[in-house]
């Protein structure tokens, strides 16, 4: 990739850097290089450098911090494309603030909150940018964040293009888009609140997550999907699977929804430990869990990455 790396410095103005480890990248410390990874300077860079990536056939990824992402071993084969300088605020008009999808979950909050704006700050603890957060349509407490938007920005076969929430197709922790979107931001419709009572929300919000999600180790998060009507974490307690390991990857004592790095592991130890609770889950429920975590990239064929523990 070094001539295709300085192909691309021609015209690109962000920061590129070639077989990156994606361990560099995530919030679980584990994954390949990546080929090409690449962090637009801004919107025109990013559709210059995906126009030229479709051009020579060379598939690309997007992502934003690196939350809620699984990279294989293998790495990811091409161009990985970070949006985190794609991180603008605004206020447009009354009750309408626009943010870019680098943006920071806590930065649009707390930027709402300066303008006495509310109704959004279950997103306070969710870790990650606004891009990852609409893409899986995170939230907490039975809220959902595109309950909150009111029109999204893509990418769309390199034309940026705006829709109403209600013209795509959404649910419970997704957004079903087309092959190839790439969120750029979109606008969301907030209500004028009391910055005292958003403040204690935020405040509110934190403190509980610091307490029950504190797991010590990197990990994404939440790991696997709360099956309707069902609480993942009570599911794999009742596996008896709290505190299971495999190689450097444990189901954390603390919360055991979340997988944690508790040193040294890969990604392979991941996957082998989350088939291992779906097995547990199945076996003892009949609940067939889904992963919550994105997982992308290539196995490893190396043999200091076969099979462990």
């Amino acid at each position: 990739m070094a001539g295709i790396g300085e192909d691309i410095r021609v015209f690109f103005r962000g920061e590129l850097l070639l077989d990156e480890p994606m361990s560099r990248h995530t919030s679980l410390k584990v994954g390949g290089p990546a080929e090409l990874f690449a962090t637009p300077a801004d919107t025109d860079d990013l559709q210059q450098l995906l126009a030229w990536l479709r051009s020579r056939g060379l598939p690309w990824l997007v992502v934003g911090k690196g939350y809620n992402l699984l990279v294989r071993d293998g790495g990811i084969r091409g161009a990985v494309v970070s949006l985190e300088r794609l991180d603008s605020l605004e206020l447009v008009g009354d009750g309408v603030v626009r943010a870019g999808a680098g943006a920071d979950n806590l930065e649009l909050v707390r930027f709402a909150l300066e303008h006495g704006l509310g109704g959004i700050a279950f997103i306070s603890g969710i870790p990650g940018t606004i891009g990852g957060a609409i893409r899986m349509n995170a939230g907490a407490y039975g809220e959902g964040i595109l309950e909150r938007v009111e029109r999204i920005v893509i990418l769309r076969g390199g034309e940026v293009m705006e829709f109403c929430v209600e013209q795509l197709d959404y649910g419970y922790r997704r957004l079903d888009l087309q092959e190839g979107d790439v969120i750029l931001g979109a606008a969301f419709r907030l209500e004028e609140r009391d910055q005292a009572e958003t403040e204690e929300a935020i405040r509110r919000d934190l403190e509980l997550r610091r307490s029950k999600h504190n797991v010590g180790h990197p990990s994404a998060g939440s790991f696997f999907k709360n099956p309707p009507g069902q609480a993942a974490w009570r599911l794999i307690d009742a596996a008896g699977l709290r505190g299971e390991r495999v190689g450097g990857a444990q189901v954390s004592t603390v919360h055991s929804n979340f997988l944690v790095n508790a040193g040294g592991a890969t990604a392979g130890d991941f996957l082998r430990l989350a088939a291992r609770v779906k097995e547990g889950v199945l076996g003892t429920t009949g609940i067939l869990l889904e992963e919550e975590v994105r997982i992308v990239g290539e196995d490893c064929c190396h043999s200091e990455c076969e099979v462990r523990g």
